[in-house]
C-alpha cells in the first residue's frame, strides 16, 4: 500500500471505515482502529500510515504505547497538531475509564484481587511511581480518595502525617494505600516496607487501621494482607 495515498485512493475493500461496517470493529488491526478515529493524515501520509507512526513512535511497541503519550509529546510527532493530539489523549483516557467501569461492580474493598484489578489500567503504565490513598468508612466503603505522591516513593519523603490529616478530614475508619512499580515488577522494595510499617504502626495509635498495601505491576499484583506482611513484624 502506497503511504502516500488517500484513504480514497485505496481500494474500497481495504478502506478501514468500510471494513469496519461490513464486518465490525473487531476485524480491524490496531493501526486501522486508531486509522478511523483519527479520520484524516497528513500532507503526503494518510490516516493508516499515520496511525503506524504513532504506534511505533520513538520505540513504543504499538498499542500500549498510547498510554505513555501525554499531549506534548504527542505534538512533537510529525502531523500531529493540538486537535489530534487531544483526540488520541482522549482516547487513552476513554479506555483507561472502560477499564475501571467493567470492574466497578465487582469491586470488594476486603478483596485485594478486585482492588488491583481496578486501579490497574490506571497505574501500570506509569513511568513514575504514583501512590493513592483510599479512605474508607465504618462498613469498608469507599468514602475517598486521593493522590498522596509522584515520582519517588520514599519513606522519608511520604510521611505518616500527610496521609492521616487526610483520613481523619474524611472521617475514615480504615485505610488502603496502593502505588505502582513502573518496572512492572510488584515486588515490594525495602522503602515499601518501611512506608507500610510507619503507617501501620501511626494508624494503630491514632485509630484507623491500615487494612492493606497493595502494589501494582504490569497485570501483576502484590498485596500486603494477602502475603500476611500487615504484622508488627513488617
Amino acid at each position: 500500500m502506497n503511504q502516500s495515498n488517500t484513504i480514497k485512493e485505496i481500494p474500497e475493500l481495504e478502506r478501514p471505515y468500510e471494513k469496519c461496517e461490513r464486518r465490525g470493529a473487531a476485524s480491524l488491526s490496531d493501526e486501522e482502529l486508531l486509522a478511523v478515529l483519527l479520520r484524516t493524515g497528513t500532507h503526503g501520509e494518510n490516516a493508516l500510515a499515520l496511525a503506524r507512526r504513532i504506534l511505533y513512535h520513538a520505540g513504543e511497541t504499538g498499542i500500549l504505547g498510547i498510554h505513555q503519550f501525554n499531549r506534548e509529546r504527542l505534538m512533537t510527532i510529525k502531523g500531529i497538531g493540538k486537535v489530534k493530539a487531544i483526540q488520541i489523549s482522549c482516547i487513552s483516557e476513554l479506555a483507561k475509564r472502560l477499564s475501571k467501569a467493567s470492574y466497578q461492580e465487582a469491586l470488594c474493598f476486603s478483596e485485594p484481587d478486585t482492588i488491583a484489578r481496578y486501579y490497574m489500567e490506571d497505574m501500570r503504565h506509569g513511568k513514575q511511581e504514583q501512590m493513592k490513598l483510599l479512605m474508607l468508612n465504618t462498613k469498608a466503603k469507599l468514602i475517598g480518595e486521593t493522590n498522596i505522591s509522584k515520582g519517588t516513593v520514599n519513606a522519608s519523603l511520604i510521611t505518616p502525617r500527610e496521609l492521616f490529616i487526610e483520613a481523619l478530614q474524611k472521617s475514615a475508619v480504615y485505610i488502603i494505600i496502593i502505588h505502582n512499580h513502573p518496572s512492572g515488577d510488584p515486588t515490594p522494595s525495602r522503602e515499601d516496607l518501611l512506608i507500610t510499617k510507619r503507617i501501620f504502626d501511626a494508624g494503630k495509635l491514632i485509630g484507623i487501621e491500615l487494612l492493606d498495601h497493595i502494589i501494582i505491576g504490569n497485570n501483576r499484583y502484590m498485596s500486603f494482607r494477602e502475603e500476611g506482611m500487615l504484622l508488627e513484624r513488617i
